[in-house]
């Protein structure tokens, strides 16, 4: 029997291991990014097309590289960055430890040019699927600038299951977020398709957050400073009433790399406990500074995990910190009291020496008797009795005066008699959330606001598809500011929003004029209504896979329908109900919830037996 084992080639071997490191674009742009802040750059520039699966490119002003150095970091397994396995346990850099490039470079097209500052010249090397094409010297400024083209060009299946330009452009904007966040002192730009979206110059870390996220975060962040022995936590928290109801800003860093930790997340939703509704998630910025050799971050391909060696004490620390930051900052005083009175006033003994005695001018009207109705007027101003609300009541009614109403015959002076009033209704609410009336069977009870929720849903099914959505003009438009992964998924949005009677109009990258709502949505406020359908939208995405219009039918509806605790007139109640039997599907929500339940005659006569 021949021999069924073989060692595969290097080409082979670096494909599979890229399939670990570079699973979409936006991996390429991590590694690359984070080579940059390993380099010492002080300016990083990122110019991607085609959601980068055309070209990712990735310029820097660092400490470049030899010639032999360019050639050997393509290499598997080369890094300059460990020599020894114990130096696994004690890392300060970035990177993924000699795989990216060699990664990168099995599945793309890649031109590095590289020069070091001692150097005359540069070196440009051009390797295509692991295998070098060319390599020559060239003139450049000192940095590196890595150029990868055509993302999975041998790798046809793996191209072919990346997501829409939209989709992959968000997961490159969050890697570009995650460097960038925990980095305020170096500048970066994004570049797409030819337009600018971020310029960030360097600053502190709280003009870092505003240029990522806007500049309304200046009034949402709380300031976290920490240290403990062996432990440092630092960043900034956002106040428990901006708390939002996605993940979204929601960003941890160990020495300055990004990492997702339940354990921790928990320690602040512990401290936010009580003051956030249960349904939203408090958003954070934080940097924890341990020694390499107390935590492990070798646990997962992408970095994004770490052991702690003791994982309690900084849970300990972090709650503390946060419920430190929240007490502190959170509740300014009303007066400050180091602030010196200045009233322009002098009020030294001296000084009431010196000065006459005035007492006030009141005017009085010594004549006047409130228990006299025909009191004659002496004074030029009015009396209270002038007034009809404070008119004092006619002798003999001394039941005005305790607020007790009588509406007097004038012909007979007695009361007229209350007429009892009967009524006819059909429907009758319970607790101002369910409907209540009677069927053949028994009675029906009706969950008002899963009812209109679900006739809400099928009518936005339709005018999505029929492109029929009413629109109502804003008297007064609304300026709505977005992030930027939040403004590509808007413009994704657009046309659906469009159909269901939203009028958008772009600005900038970042912010939409809210020129018209939904007929429906009268009384709301248009810019918190855009907010709840964007995180619900979110949700519904990740927990749910919705397809994009039943997503947004049932997050729109959910937000438009009548609220629990409503009170409804009994026309509006037997719309609702006459409505909801004519929808396509009337016993259940979008969300899966039993609309209505019937309380058949012989289970109420049960009850009485």
């Amino acid at each position: 029997m021949l021999d069924v084992i073989k060692l595969l080639p290097d080409s082979v071997a670096n494909q599979i291991a890229a399939g670990e490191v570079i699973q979409r674009p936006a991996s390429a742009v991590k590694e690359l990014m984070e080579n940059a802040l390993d380099a010492g750059a002080t300016q990083i520039d990122l110019v991607v097309k085609d959601a980068g699966k055309a070209l990712i490119m990735v310029i820097d002003n660092g400490c470049g590289m030899s010639e032999t150095d360019a050639r050997l970091c393509f290499e598997r397994h080369a890094t300059s960055k460990i020599s020894k396995a114990d130096d696994l346990f004690c890392i300060k850099t970035m990177g993924f430890r000699g795989e990216a490039l060699a990664s990168i470079a099995a599945i793309a097209q890649v031109e590095l040019k590289t020069r070091r500052k001692e150097d005359e010249v540069g070196t440009r090397i051009v390797n295509e699927g692991s295998v070098v094409k060319e390599q020559s010297l060239i003139p450049m400024a000192s940095g590196t600038t890595f150029v990868v083209k055509n993302l999975f060009f041998n790798v046809p299946a793996r191209r072919n299951f990346l997501k829409s330009a939209q989709a992959e452009m968000r997961h490159i904007v969050e890697e570009f977020t995650r460097v960038t966040l925990m980095n305020p002192e170096i500048g970066f730009t994004l570049t797409a398709d030819g337009k600018e979206m971020y310029h960030l110059y360097p600053g502190t870390l709280k003009q870092r957050i505003m240029g990522l996220f806007g500049n309304a975060y200046e009034e949402k962040l709380l300031p976290v400073d920490q240290e403990a022995d062996r432990v440092r936590i630092n960043g900034f928290i956002v106040k428990a009433e901006y708390a939002r109801k996605t993940r979204g800003e929601q960003y941890f860093f160990v020495n300055k790399r990004f990492i997702k930790h339940a354990y921790l997340h928990h320690a602040i939703e512990n401290a936010f406990l009580e003051m956030i509704p249960k349904d939203s998630f408090p958003g954070y910025f934080l940097n924890i500074e341990v020694d390499p050799a107390d935590i492990d971050i070798n646990i997962h391909p992408t970095k994004t995990e770490v052991n702690f060696l003791d994982v309690k004490l900084v849970y300990a620390i972090l709650h503390a910190a946060v419920r430190k930051a929240i007490g502190q900052h959170n509740l300014s005083p009303m007066i400050d009291f180091e602030e010196p009175a200045d009233l322009n006033s002098d009020f030294s003994i001296a000084a009431k020496a010196s000065r006459p005695v005035v007492f006030p001018d009141i005017p009085l009207d010594p004549n006047f008797n409130p228990f006299n109705q025909k009191t004659e007027n002496h004074s030029d101003s009015r009396s209270w009795n002038d007034f009809p609300q404070h008119r004092q009541p006619v002798s003999g009614d001394w039941r005005m005066l305790y607020g007790e109403r009588t509406d007097l015959n004038e012909e007979k002076g007695q009361p007229e008699p209350i007429e009892e009033k009967q009524s006819n209704s059909r429907y009758l609410q319970v607790n101002q959330s369910f409907i209540l009336t009677t069927v053949k069977s028994g009675l029906l009870l009706i969950d008002q606001h899963l009812a209109h929720t679900r006739i809400l849903f099928e009518k936005y099914l339709k005018e999505m598809e029929n492109h029929s959505g009413a629109s109502q003009q804003e008297l007064f438009p609304q300026a709505f500011t977005v992030s930027q992964n939040d403004a590509s998924l808007l413009k994704e949005l657009l046309p659906e929003l469009e159909n269901l009677g939203f009028v958008l109009e772009q600005v900038n990258p970042t912010t939409f004029m809210i020129n018209g709502t939904p007929s429906d949505s009268a009384g709301y406020d248009a810019v918190e209504l855009l907010e709840r359908i964007l995180d619900n939208y979110k949700i519904n995405r990740t927990d749910l896979q919705l397809d994009r219009k039943l997503n947004l039918a049932k997050t729109l509806a959910a937000q438009i329908a009548v609220k629990p605790s409503t009170k409804l007139t009994e026309a509006e109640m037997q719309n609702l109900v006459d409505q909801l039997f004519a929808c396509n599907v009337a016993e259940v929500a979008p969300n899966g919830k039993k609309i209505y339940v019937i309380v058949t005659t012989e289970e109420l006569l049960a009850k009485f037996n």
